[in-house]
């Protein structure tokens, strides 16, 4: 019997805070594993396709006919250069769809409707959401099981993922009861910065065991990996960053899948390599 597809969403309603960055190297890294992975591109600042290897003008149909046009998943998703990995990508229509969204029924699950047709055909599907919390993220939030959380460590962390928790409490008493928070990621993490390990400390004091383990570190490779079109994990499989999200895929395929000795194997060779 095949599992049941787990959606999640990656969310923070702040940009420049490695949400893009986190979405497509853990979709690589499950992928790399036999996870049939799908992202949904679901920022109109399209970053995701961008770093999958879409430049805008090859993006073709994507999230916007997906949520408007009534197209299914298979007509609109696109294969990667990584195997299982498919994406449907962003485009320059999904900035007017926050208005388009106010005037139609079932505004909040025109996301969930689409997925829900489709989402047999995969394991796992990851959302990018936009970095704010307008309609589009809502969409986002309906349509999954999970969110995951990246957090950079800085000083008005906590105080700017406050709206976010009280969104996610919102959706849940609303629309999605089964919503929760799956793991928040410290990421672009500077180790020779105290304020770092001060914020650090604070997030776990304040999420507990939410927190996974792993820390994704500042490194100028996975920086330099989306202009290449590619994740930091094909670029650059042994520097810190591509490392650091190995690590990561380990502690998610647990919590989510329950991780198997295969598995984990799998993504120590890779590592390794």
């Amino acid at each position: 019997m095949t599992s049941p597809c787990r959606i999640i969403s990656v969310v923070n309603q702040k940009g420049g805070v490695g949400k893009t960055t986190t979405t497509v190297n853990l979709a690589t890294a499950l992928a790399a594993v036999g996870k049939r992975v799908l992202v949904v591109d679901a920022d109109p600042q399209g970053n995701a396709s961008t770093g999958l290897g879409f430049v805008r003008a090859e993006r073709g149909t994507g999230c916007y006919e997906l949520m408007f046009d009534g197209m299914a998943v298979e007509d609109v998703a696109k294969q990667t250069l990584v195997p299982n990995l498919s994406i449907i990508t962003s485009s320059a229509d999904l900035a007017g769809a926050e208005i388009q969204l106010v005037t139609i029924d079932r505004r909040e699950s025109r996301m969930k409707d689409a997925l829900d047709r489709s989402s047999k055909d995969y394991d796992v599907i990851f959302i990018d959401c936009p970095p704010s919390l307008n309609l589009i993220t809502l969409n986002a939030l309906v349509a999954s099981q999970a969110i995951i959380i990246p957090l950079q460590p800085e000083f008005y962390a906590l105080e700017g993922v406050s709206s976010l928790l009280q969104t996610v409490e919102a959706v849940r008493s609303r629309f999605n009861p089964g919503l929760e928070i799956q793991g928040v990621i410290l990421t672009m993490y500077d180790r020779r910065n105290s304020l770092s390990d001060a914020v650090a400390s604070d997030v776990r004091a304040y999420f507990g065991d939410k927190v996974y383990e792993t820390i994704i570190p500042r490194n100028v490779r996975v920086s330099e990996a989306p202009s290449h079109g590619k994740p930091v994990l094909l670029y650059d499989l042994k520097c810190s960053g591509s490392r650091a999200y190995m690590q990561l895929a380990s502690e998610v395929l647990k919590r989510e899948f329950g991780l198997k000795g295969s598995d984990e194997d799998s993504l120590r060779c890779a590592s390794n390599e």
